[in-house]
């Protein structure tokens, strides 16, 4: 796998850290389902603003900027050649249904591959503290 650039990577940690409204509601809702999600996943040339990478599943949150834009297309063109599957959702629709939304992207990760679930984290209970 070739390495990302550091710009790239740099960009998507900043994407990452002033996550659009629509971006953090949606992330509030599936963080805790398994197969995990990824922000700002670099892909090639592109940054996808959330991905399920065992699925391959991209999904992209887009403003009124996205209405006939030529770069989305040869955005999901060039994922859709590397086998991932691209679904969007308007900005208005998420703040409008952030669950019907997340139950949408959650759908389209189990016709991919393995139903969700949540997972709860393993449980710390028997370590004993250091220094005890």
């Amino acid at each position: 796998m070739a390495r990302i650039a550091p710009e790239m990577t740099l960009r998507a940690r900043e994407l990452r850290n002033n996550a659009t409204q629509a971006e953090r509601m949606i992330w509030l809702r599936i963080s805790c389902f398994r197969p995990r999600f990824t922000r700002q996943l670099v892909v090639g040339r592109f940054i996808v603003d959330l991905a399920c990478r065992e699925a391959k599943l991209a999904i992209e949150f887009d403003g009124s900027q996205h209405i006939d834009s030529d770069y989305d297309g040869r955005r999901t063109a060039f994922l859709e050649s590397l086998g991932w599957r691209v679904i969007r959702f308007w900005n208005f629709d998420v703040l409008d249904n952030p669950d019907g939304v997340a139950e949408a992207i959650l759908a389209s990760v189990s016709d991919l591959c393995e139903p969700t679930h949540p997972q709860t984290l393993p449980s710390r209970e028997g370590r004993r503290r250091r220094g005890r």
